[in-house]
């Protein structure tokens, strides 16, 4: 009897123990959950920093050039819990106008396409009425100067041909730079078929790890995993090296950023190129780096991830194991544990300027403005 009394003692104990640490499990989760900050509260947070970060000037960083104001701007305003009407906004804008030269664009920065493509997407939200219609229109005129064709005697069989560069006539073509110029023209009201957005298409794909018609270059079919390089111009760069045969190594945030490219150019999810892309990026799908660079142009990675996925329109994206994601839950929960406590984001891992808080915050606002939900 003693013994049966114990049994049953012990067995009412541990069943009493396990209730309780299945309770405690559950208000731990709950605590995380409760934890874990919204979208909304993200944003805001990055918001009250930004604007904590605005100089004498009307801008953001303005001792390294004026594009990171125009980030900045773009940022804000997309993330839309600030108007155009915001002394921070009108006064940053005004900053870039003082900026802008006779030619349409913003031609005295240090990369005036760079420069001139983004600040036409802050002017293009800011874009109340009409007010900006004349800038806008006149900044896509010079912005297509900017781009290397038949009036650098860069023909169509010339690598160049087609893309853009940080800007001035010697200044190489690259994909990110080409990227921001296709985005800015696109967003400003060109169509898909016009012929600079054509020749564009040209470049980017060239720079795609894809042996076919379109890309004749020497190395595209000696990786030819459908991921995209910094450029073809001048044989070809990588910014994740060369293989062993000579080939680039793609790498994620270039990829993401030639498909967002190629939709924008007008393909279609059935064409070929993008197909490729797609596969590139279901074998290589994560948050936790930037794949083939790590941790370098993270930020950078995000927004381009987020625009990508946005265009493509669906809420999902299945990886090359078949695990379903949902893309905007795995962006917000990135963002989220990276976020600093007052509001801002920096990679640790300076390099493209990632050290510098309000590029990579404007970054980050870019790409939660993306992981909003649909209405």
């Amino acid at each position: 009897m003693p013994m049966r009394s114990t049994r049953r003692r012990f067995l009412g104990q541990s069943v009493q123990a396990m209730a309780i640490l299945t309770c405690a499990g559950r208000e731990a989760s709950r605590v995380r959950a409760a934890a874990a900050p919204t979208v909304v509260e993200m944003t805001e947070k990055a918001v009250a920093f930004l604007r904590s970060r605005q100089d004498s000037k009307g801008g953001w960083s303005t001792e390294r050039e004026p594009g990171v104001t125009a980030l900045v701007l773009t940022a804000l305003l997309r993330s839309k819990r600030v108007t155009s009407s915001d002394p921070a906004i009108v006064k940053g804008l005004a900053y870039l106008e003082h900026i802008i030269e006779a030619q349409g664009g913003l031609s005295g920065a240090p990369h005036p396409n760079y420069t001139t493509s983004i600040a036409l997407m802050a002017f293009n939200e800011a874009n109340i009425k009409g007010r900006y219609d004349g800038l806008i229109r006149d900044g896509r005129e010079f912005l297509k100067t900017m781009q290397w064709d038949e009036g650098e005697g860069k023909g169509r069989d010339n690598a160049f041909y087609g893309g853009a560069g940080y800007g001035g006539k010697n200044s190489r073509p690259d994909l990110s730079n080409t990227a921001f110029f296709i985005e800015a023209l696109r967003d400003t009201g060109l169509p898909a078929d016009d012929p600079s957005l054509k020749k564009a298409l040209v470049f980017v794909s060239r720079c795609q790890n894809l042996k076919g018609e379109f890309n004749d270059q020497s190395w595209a079919g000696k990786v030819n995993d459908g991921g995209f390089v910094y450029t073809a111009a001048n044989g070809g760069e990588s910014i994740a090296g060369k293989t062993e045969d000579g080939g680039l190594r793609s790498y994620a945030s270039m990829t993401y950023a030639g498909l967002k490219s190629m939709i924008y150019a007008g393909l279609t999810a059935d064409d070929a190129r993008v197909k490729a892309a797609a596969t590139y990026i279901a074998k290589h799908y994560t948050l936790d780096e930037n794949p083939g660079l790590g941790q370098m142009g993270l930020y950078y990675y995000y927004q381009t991830f987020a625009k990508a996925l946005a265009m493509l329109g669906k809420p999902t994206f299945t990886d090359a194991s078949g695990q379903v994601h949902d893309w905007r839950a795995d962006l917000v929960a990135a963002l989220a544990k990276r976020q600093n406590r007052d509001g801002s984001w920096v990679n640790p891992a300076d390099r493209f300027m990632e050290g510098d808080p309000n590029l990579v915050t404007a970054y980050a606002l870019l790409a939660l403005a993306y992981a909003r939900p649909k209405a």
